[in-house]
């Protein structure tokens, strides 16, 4: 007797493979805005002795794109939740490339500056919809892994970009840099406008009502807003508060105040009453400012730490930073699997205590100080900063309507911009005034903001908490519309 055939192997599903496609460009994008940033920090010296800008022009180069990101990140998100995360993406992505390609041919300081805040624009559409992306494809209760999954591949773009970095510029120039971002941003955005998101199954709704008006009003009330923020946090460290930095913090609160009573009265707000209202999205979003202003501000100051006061040279400063970039690589995935056994509320308890506890440990550093502990601090840094933006990014994405996925990613990465700009102005601003090698005072306050992302994280939910989205009906795992 003839032995029965073997069954076919049975094909991927639509959905299946066009999860992987959005994983894949949610992380190869989320991974070339890293890369850009921490390669331009090595290449701006040659930069600016090719072109003979002066420094106030080499550092416009990167205050000009954060002023574009922090201004239109949420706007970009709602652009997404309206015309489709997918094609939102897909002009950002293909303009951010675009943008990459311009920088490397220019021959001066000035075109290269308006092309980082052109890049900023298309930086601020593709951010919020590599999550939008993630809301719209996966279940909620299943964002976890696809979440860290891209965390992680951040933490080896920031890890990577330096030394990436230098080795272009030492053999290819300052504009290598840039064209590195090229041929990525093409693949993917080619990629999403070819690939087509299955359909959802069942009826379909109508659009989403969250999603029928861009409040045009509100929009320019926040980016005027994070505008002046940004301005002036960047600018305080070196000119001190004096009126123009004071009057810029006056017209950060004035639109900040219009901006809310807008979102209160209009009937078509540009962050929806479910997001607004959140507590829980306004805890998660609170510790991200938080724990990114303790981490980028402590490593600023353990940066100078490490080269004026041990003396270390910077590839021997990269080493013994690394342990933070490893256990930020390989913290992300293990981050999803503690909140998936023990809740996003002790989670991220946990992990705002590990990092305080890392800047602790390297306010206690002095001139003997050894590389052992040097080293123990940045792992702790690492681990503690990693848990915590894996769960909050998860709680953020996961309880905002999946109609609304582009603004809950637009206000997180809004947060992930305005809390390193806040840990360096004020890190910057206590070493200006505590001279000499005391790195204890600044990160005695930079410990108190990561104390203060423990007691937000309380708010929380916990293990058992379920997610319900406007209308109190179950989260569902139905896609929103991508790119339709």
């Amino acid at each position: 007797m003839t032995a029965p055939a073997e069954p076919a192997a049975r094909p991927a599903s639509p959905r299946a493979a066009h999860r992987r496609i959005t994983l894949a460009s949610s992380v190869v994008g989320a991974v070339i805005v890293a890369l850009d940033g921490t390669v331009l920090t090595v290449a701006q010296p040659t930069l600016q002795g090719d072109l003979g800008a002066s420094l106030t022009q080499v550092q416009w180069t990167s205050t000009g794109y954060l002023i574009a990101v922090a201004g239109l990140l949420v706007f970009a998100g709602r652009l997404g939740d309206r015309y489709g995360h997918q094609r939102i993406f897909a002009l950002g992505i293909l303009g951010f490339g675009a943008a990459s390609a311009g920088i490397a041919l220019v021959p001066g300081i000035t075109w290269v500056i308006t092309l980082r805040v052109a890049q900023g624009v298309f930086g601020a559409l593709l951010q919020p919809a590599t999550l939008g992306m993630l809301r719209a494809a996966y279940p909620p209760d299943r964002l976890g892994t696809p979440i860290a999954l891209r965390a992680s591949a951040i933490g080896i773009a920031a890890a990577a970009g330096p030394l990436l970095g230098g080795t272009l510029v030492g053999h290819f120039g300052w504009r290598s840099v840039f064209l590195l971002n090229v041929p990525p941003a093409l693949a993917m955005g080619v990629a999403a406008l070819a690939v087509r998101s299955p359909a959802a199954p069942g009826p379909r709704a109508g659009r989403p009502a969250a999603a029928d008006g861009l409040d045009v009003p509100g929009a320019c009330l926040l980016t005027v807003a994070l505008v002046a923020l940004v301005h002036t946090l960047v600018a305080v460290p070196g000119t001190g508060w004096t009126a123009r930095t004071a009057a810029g913090l006056a017209v950060t609160l004035a639109a900040g105040t219009a901006f809310v009573r807008r979102q209160r009265r209009a009937a078509s707000p540009l962050v929806p009453s479910e997001i607004l209202g959140s507590a829980t999205i306004g805890a998660a979003l609170g510790i991200l400012v938080a724990v990114s202003a303790a981490m980028l501000g402590t490593l600023f100051v353990a940066i100078y730490f490490l080269q004026r006061t041990l003396g270390l040279d910077p590839q021997e400063t990269g080493l013994r930073a690394l342990p933070a970039g490893v256990t930020m690589v390989l913290g992300a995935p293990l981050a999803a699997v503690l909140m998936r056994r023990f809740g996003p509320r002790q989670t991220a308890v946990a992990g705002t205590l590990v990092l305080t506890l890392g800047v602790l440990l390297l306010a206690r550093l002095g001139p003997a100080s050894t590389a052992v502990p040097v080293s123990c601090a940045f792992l702790l840094l690492g681990a503690g900063f990693v848990t915590v933006m894996v769960t909050t990014t998860a709680v953020v994405v996961r309880h905002a309507p999946a109609a609304s996925a582009g603004v809950a990613g637009g206000l997180q990465q809004t947060a992930m911009n305005i809390g390193p700009v806040l840990g360096i102005a004020v890190a910057a601003t206590l070493m200006s005034l505590t001279r000499g090698a005391a790195i204890g005072p600044p990160l005695a306050v930079l410990a108190v903001f990561s104390a203060t992302g423990t007691l937000l994280a309380l708010g929380l939910p916990g293990h058992k908490d379920t997610v319900r989205p406007a209308g109190g009906r179950p989260a569902d795992a139905s896609p929103a519309r991508l790119g339709r």
